[in-house]
């Protein structure tokens, strides 16, 4: 009798719960501060709308403000920059980009970085490359322990390392050379880990077919890492060619030679004797030249970042 009962409580109960509430949204819905129902309401739309339009202007303003500045002060005259440094200009002096350019050598020092850049660019990608290169598919059998001395790097902070490699670039004589920039960027251990990370999804057949074919190591790494590798070699390129554009520490030590320096540290040696104005010039070309190759390159980089998980949901 009881579970005669109990069976026609239960079946009675079911259809009256799916009648009752019809409207029992799953669990697995996302909650928010502001439900459904309230969003229904015209004054309620409206504050939301208003309130994520002034935190994007707020966010807007703080991020883009100071570029926008030194936009305008580039092209105004030391008097008005610092005399109304909110006013708009009486006139636009874009000849303030062709003296920071020619007279104050913005041109020369632009050149210096992007040598710098390019060399630090092509060196920590073949090394960061072939690191990996060598962790995932060659393996050897001290594999872990190279991957353990990769690791314990990324948790050891530049600063500590500056006097052991300026002793070594002066033993080597490579000081106020360019090879003191170009060969410490070799050895990046996040570059090594974002293209261990990606080589790992590329199936293992591929490289046992092409072991099976008679491709060697080399032949390997030409023909289908590279070709495979194209999305996060993209990015770990634009990560590297933007940490080494405004890097400042280790090339004013390196290059003491004025000459050869790159923008970032020629600005800040010339500022104090340079125009204000022509001094805005330089920062706007300085700050133009990597946001241009980031546009530019983008998307390539959003590929990698997909392709490591780190877009991922």
């Amino acid at each position: 009798m009881g579970a005669f009962m109990s069976g026609r409580d239960v079946s009675a109960r079911g259809p009256l719960l799916s009648l009752r509430w019809p409207h029992r949204k799953p669990a697995t819905w996302e909650r928010a501060s502001v439900s459904d129902l309230d969003r229904r309401n015209p004054r309620t739309r409206a504050m939301v709308a208003g309130a994520s339009g002034a935190v994007t202007a707020l966010l807007a303003v703080i991020s883009v403000g100071p570029l926008l500045w030194m936009v305008k002060s580039s092209l105004s005259t030391s008097q008005e920059m610092l005399g109304n440094p909110l006013g708009w200009p009486a006139e636009l002096r874009w000849s303030n980009y062709g003296d920071a350019w020619r007279q104050v050598g913005v041109g020369q020092y632009t050149l210096n970085s992007l040598a710098i850049t390019g060399g630090t660019v092509l060196m920590s990608l073949l090394c960061s490359s072939l690191i990996a290169y060598l962790i995932v598919v060659m393996r050897p059998r001290f594999v872990r322990v190279i991957e353990i001395a990769v690791l314990i790097t990324v948790f050891v902070p530049g600063v500590i390392s500056l006097v052991p490699l300026y002793l070594t670039v002066i033993d080597l004589h490579l000081l106020n050379s360019y090879w003191a920039i170009w060969l410490p960027a070799g050895a990046n251990a996040f570059n090594v880990l974002l293209i261990v990370q990606y080589l790992r999804g590329i199936p293992s057949e591929l490289f046992e077919a092409a072991r099976i074919d008679g491709a060697g190591p080399l032949r390997t790494f030409v023909s289908i890492v590279l070709p495979l590798s194209r999305p996060i070699l993209g990015g770990v390129a634009l990560l590297t060619f933007t940490a080494s554009w405004k890097d400042y520490l280790w090339p004013l030590l390196a290059i003491p030679d004025a000459q050869k320096q790159p923008l970032a540290v020629a600005l800040s040696r010339i500022a104090p004797q340079a125009d204000q104005a022509t001094l805005m010039a330089g920062m706007v070309i300085a700050v133009v030249i990597p946001l241009v190759i980031f546009l530019v390159f983008q998307r390539q980089f959003l590929q990698s970042a997909a392709s490591t998980g780190a877009v991922k949901g």
